[in-house]
């Protein structure tokens, strides 16, 4: 085995792979992908969090076998298999969800699901995992659904608390007195608009930052 094939597995160019999606490459607020997901579950932290992580899920593993079948995998059919690949994952997920947390399964409704068509899964299994091996894939997985997973939790944790007064489930504005001085809820923030307006304040607070993100996108 040549120097080169043993290279750490946590090598300065995997930690970037890690990272990178976690702020300048994210996905949702660079990339923009994954967004309509992003602006359903974001209500309440908990659903935001049960999906965060199964994304993060379905995306590392289905990385990784991608990874490890893709000397194999006729270039004719490899948008089949990674929907095959991806489809499987979303269903254990899926039945996983049912069985041990049913009440989020039922609040995520059809979302779920619709993990098979987002558009960060397909993205990395393209160009990702089809030309690298398992163990940076599954980095590159863990990053990107991370990445996604932030932004979710974000925006839902404002939502929550600024539209129903709690943080998963938690009635904070009410312990903090607040309701007794005048405070009301804003209704607004738990209505579909208002998670567009969040990402895309996210989107604008990120980019102000960073003006190489504009040049990039």
């Amino acid at each position: 085995m040549s120097e080169k094939e043993k290279e750490p597995l946590l090598s300065a160019k995997n930690i970037k792979l890690f990272t990178a999606p976690l702020g300048n490459d994210n996905p949702i607020t660079v990339q923009v992908l994954g967004i309509c997901s992003a602006l359903a579950v974001t209500v309440k932290l908990e659903p935001a969090l049960v999906m965060a992580l199964s994304v993060t899920i379905v995306v590392a593993v289905s990385n990784v076998v991608i990874s490890a079948m893709r000397n194999y995998i006729p270039d004719r059919i490899r948008i089949i298999v990674q929907l095959v690949v991806i489809a499987t994952m979303v269903i254990l997920v899926d039945q996983f969800l049912k069985a041990y947390a049913f009440d989020v399964s039922k609040q995520l409704s059809v979302f779920v699901g619709l993990i098979i068509t987002n558009c960060i899964l397909m993205g990395r299994l393209e160009a990702f995992a089809m030309a690298n091996k398992p163990w940076p894939s599954f980095i590159d997985g863990l990053g990107n659904g991370a990445g996604y997973g932030i932004i979710l939790v974000v925006v839902a944790f404002f939502r929550e608390l600024l539209g129903s007064g709690t943080v998963y489930g938690f009635p904070v504005m009410e312990k903090l007195g607040l309701y007794k001085i005048g405070y009301e809820n804003n209704g607004m923030m738990i209505l579909p608009p208002m998670a567009l307006i969040a990402v895309g304040l996210i989107i604008w607070f990120q980019r102000s930052r960073n003006k190489n993100l504009v040049e990039k996108k």
